[in-house]
């Protein structure tokens, strides 16, 4: 579950203000309950600009096993202050880094210091101190400042070149280019790949930068390219109105897959006239054809095909080839459907994903026992594609559950591991960031056979995204009972009886969005459970009566599945109760979900199937076999989904819910 594992990763960067959330205790067994509370107070004057001066630290503090983290912050305080001696200073970060060496705690200190050394140009402490594996480009950068100081430059020129092949300004570089300009190391061949670099990323205002180092007979192929990047509707039309004039295959490529972003209607119309002008021939052709093909077909248009056709199957990747499955099951062709599933690899083929498809396509040639036998055979796999293929065959879906065993002699000696004991402390202090990299820290030192046993040691403390993220590390994915608990239970019920919503809708909503985070804050700057953007969770409450929540109101959990549920209930009334677009609506906005109906009724499976945003697909398909375990969990019987095969069509009402804001927040990629 590649969603859930990049979510953590989300998580962990948007991290809340110190201290705002507290994680409770699991057990009544809390020995450093009160000591923790001296550390937090500590902690966050050392984290602050006071200058007050610190009495000393009690017995207790001394040895909690979080002292180093209030060490290394009152370090970092003290050169940002001033406030000590630097030599002081400088000789307690020293010492602090050689006693903990390679340990979580030093981290953020190294760098924090190395940034201060190279400011004050204390170059031999500084590279005494300095790890390449782990360092910024800027202080790599710096490093290579320090290694000029002091005359330590075996082997530099290739360390700097390496350096110098990045696409985006590195200004802390600029004394090592310049050291490597003076010794003609910085020969035109590596100009020319920087540009491409440049050019390739798409940013041409600083590929320029880089192109004025180049001599002139040298410049002008580039500086077409930029200029082509700038305006590609007039670079494709300057090109197609002059057949002969010299340009780079790689640029008129790029001008080309701008152009189809912005414009796919102009490309369409432009293709042949530029194949004709510049004579591709058709291997040459095929690339152009293809970088078309698969925007049409997220546009669900038909002329997609089209475009798949004239290319060639030897230059198709995963993505395309199932672009243009999608496409042919938009289209309704079933023979073309079987056609691009039979020239897949193999091992996409073989997908639950594809296997599905191929049943429904021998359904639709009426070979009744090819199609069952192919849908008893995605069953297994447990997931939407399952549930989809127990409906067709009218059986009940039942997960299979595969217990992870438990060995509770393991997980407490796990959990009395320094970095372990630390990872919790630092949770339970709300510095999750850091609680993160201790449990990875820990999780690494594991022997590989113990390592599973840190899925019951998460889920125990009632990490349970941390617990999920780690089950999906190691391929743990059947043991529902450990992977979907129901923390938020009175919440849950409360808010679906209130709204009218599922309860199990609602918690399949939660575990996608949050993975049961009441403090998860989104790149996109949505909050808690069900991650509701402010905006979106006031003219929730607008719509139900509510009290006006504050971006805040949003970590209570009672507020956020309140809130939650009611714009779950606007979603499910607006497209007409049909959930898998009440979904879609939720991920990616009510506006590009209403966009995305169809103008006649169409089977689920196929409207699904051709989401164009990877991520709503994935979330639609993710949240509805949540949904379906959590009221398994529940029930205990296995679960009819014929109900998913009702028909998705546009409601009677045309109208579009929401505001402008509503499609802002999202994070999707075609």
């Amino acid at each position: 579950m590649p969603v859930e594992r990049s979510f953590l990763r989300r998580c962990a960067a948007a991290s809340l203000p110190l201290f705002w959330f507290t994680t409770p205790a699991s057990s009544a067994d809390d020995p450093f309950k009160d000591t923790r509370a001296l550390f937090v107070q500590a902690y966050t004057r050392a984290s602050s600009v006071s200058t007050a001066p610190v009495g000393p630290d009690n017995d207790a503090l001394q040895t909690y096993p979080l002292y180093p983290y209030l060490q290394a912050a009152r370090i970092r305080q003290a050169l940002t202050n001033g406030t000590d001696a630097l030599d002081s200073v400088d000789q307690r970060a020293a010492t602090f880094l050689a006693y903990y060496d390679r340990e979580p705690v030093t981290r953020e200190l190294r760098r924090s210091w190395l940034e201060n050394l190279a400011k004050r140009r204390r170059w031999p402490l500084f590279l005494d101190h300095y790890r390449d594996a782990s360092a910024t480009d800027a202080l790599r950068c710096n490093s290579f400042t320090a290694r000029i100081e002091l005359g330590r430059t075996e082997g530099l020129a290739s360390d700097i070149a390496a350096q110098w092949l990045t696409p985006q300004s590195l200004p802390e570089c600029e004394t090592a280019f310049e050291w490597l300009r003076a010794r003609d190391a910085l020969t035109p061949a590596l100009i020319e790949q920087r540009v491409r670099l440049a050019l390739d990323k798409g940013t041409p205002a600083f590929a320029r930068q880089i192109i004025a180092q180049l001599p002139a007979a040298k410049a002008g192929p580039y500086l077409q390219w930029a200029a082509i990047l700038d305006n590609p509707q007039r670079g494709i039309d300057t090109v197609i109105g002059a057949p002969t004039t010299p340009v780079d295959p790689d640029a008129l490529f790029a001008g080309w897959k701008l152009l189809v972003r912005r414009d796919r209607d102009g490309a369409v119309a432009r293709y042949d006239s530029l194949v004709r002008a510049r004579q591709l021939d058709e291997a040459t052709a095929s690339r152009y054809a293809l970088a078309l093909a698969a925007p049409l077909a997220w546009n669900r248009d038909p002329a997609a095909l089209d475009f798949f056709d004239k290319a060639r199957p030897a230059d198709f990747d995963e993505s395309t080839f199932e672009w243009q499955a999608r496409a042919a099951l938009w289209a309704n062709d079933w023979k073309r459907v079987e056609r691009a599933i039979a020239a897949m690899p193999p091992e996409l083929r073989d997908t639950p994903r594809w296997r599905y498809w191929s049943a429904r396509a021998a359904d639709e040639r009426h070979d009744r026992d090819a199609a069952r036998q192919l849908y008893e055979s995605v069953i297994p796999n447990d997931n939407y594609y399952a549930a989809m293929a127990s409906a067709r065959i009218d059986r009940a879906m039942k997960p299979h559950p595969e217990k992870l065993p438990l060995d509770r002699a393991k997980v407490k000696e796990i959990g009395q591991l320094p970095a372990f004991v630390r990872s919790r402390e630092l949770l339970r202090a709300s510095m999750r960031r850091e609680a993160l990299t201790e449990w990875q820290y820990g999780y690494d030192s594991l022997i590989e056979t113990s390592r599973p046993q840190t899925i019951h040691l998460a889920a125990d403390w009632e990490w349970f995204d941390v617990a999920v993220s780690t089950a999906t590390q190691l391929r743990v994915f059947n043991d529902y009972t450990l992977l979907y608990p129901q923390p938020y239970d009175k919440e849950v019920r409360t808010a679906a009886k209130t709204m009218g919503v599922q309860p199990d809708l609602i918690y399949g909503v939660l575990r996608q969005e949050s993975l049961y985070r009441s403090d998860a804050v989104s790149s996109a700057g949505a909050y808690g459970l069900l991650q509701l953007l402010p905006s979106t969770a006031r003219s929730t409450a607008q719509r139900w009566r509510r009290a006006r929540p504050s971006a805040t109101d949003l970590f209570n959990p009672s507020t956020n599945v309140t809130l939650g549920a009611g714009q779950l209930r606007i979603l499910l009334d607006r497209f007409g109760g049909q959930t898998a677009v009440a979904l879609a609506g939720y991920n990616a906005g009510p506006n590009a979900a209403a966009r995305w109906l169809p103008t006649e009724a169409l089977d689920p499976d196929i409207w699904i199937e051709n989401i164009p945003y990877n991520e709503t697909r994935g979330y639609v398909q993710r949240v509805l076999w949540h949904s379906l375990v959590f009221a398994w969990l529940r029930s205990g019987d296995a679960q009819q989904t014929d109900g998913w095969l009702a028909r998705i069509g546009a409601p009677a009402d045309p109208a579009v819910l929401g505001d402008s804001e509503a499609d802002s927040g999202v994070r999707n990629t075609f």
